[in-house]
């Protein structure tokens, strides 16, 4: 019986969860931004305990891969490997957006579409479209928004805009085909995508796997330990 601990820092929210057999027994979540690493061990524990679970019951690390912040993801990333190395389990990635998109799809009509997007800078969006059904649509990607952004998507129909960059989109793109959902990232829907995976065997290789930043960054990689990223 599958036993999932799932962990979502690609955003100002710190959230955890656990999942048996895709069903959700917990989670806990914090919107306090710059607290990641000082709280997620802890809300870890506190939801095994709450669970009456100890980290040896837990079948499978997911976590959220990004995009998102830098700093969140290097933090969670870090975390579940870790946890996965020291349990000698196994890791599954989840796409922040798709998560997004999970969270969201219960509001989306069947034949509306989905626009999952974390905010990057200014107009700058992380986004990636999917339909009802979660497949993707166009591949991530980062891009500029204006008052002709997904113009030909909107002409066809309903779409549906979910993140944290949702706000600032809201305010220059205007079309009655917008719809724009009011949707936090959870490691609830991580968890939910993550037995899917586990399913499959779909699991990420622990050794070499690390975020996807979207954006390059200078930062070194130790070549020595693959728990470091």
């Amino acid at each position: 019986m599958a036993i999932i601990l799932s962990i979502e820092t690609s955003t100002p929210i710190c959230s955890v969860a656990l999942h048996r057999e895709g069903k959700i027994l917990g989670e806990k979540s914090l919107d306090v931004p710059g607290v990641h690493s000082e709280k997620l061990m802890g809300m870890i524990d506190s939801l095994l305990h709450e669970c009456q679970l100890s980290i040896e019951d837990v079948t499978a690390v997911a976590v959220s891969e990004g995009p998102g912040s830098y700093t969140g993801l290097r933090i969670g990333v870090s975390v579940a490997k870790g946890l996965a190395f020291g349990g000698d389990i196994p890791l599954i990635a989840i796409s922040t957006l798709k998560a997004l998109s999970y969270g969201a799809s219960s509001q989306v009509e069947e034949s509306g579409l989905i626009v999952a997007m974390l905010d990057a800078r200014r107009m700058e969006v992380y986004r990636e479209v999917f339909d009802h059904n979660l497949k993707s649509l166009e591949k991530l990607d980062s891009e500029i928004i204006d008052e002709n952004s997904y113009s030909e998507l909107l002409s066809s129909g309903k779409v549906y805009f979910v993140g944290d960059a949702v706000k600032k989109v809201s305010e220059v793109l205007v079309h009655p085909n917008a719809v724009f959902l009011d949707v936090s990232i959870s490691a609830d829907y991580v968890g939910v995508l993550a037995h899917q995976k586990f399913q499959k065997d779909e699991f990420a290789d622990l050794a070499y796997f690390v975020p996807n930043y979207l954006k390059e960054f200078k930062a070194l990689q130790s070549k020595k330990n693959p728990l470091l990223i």
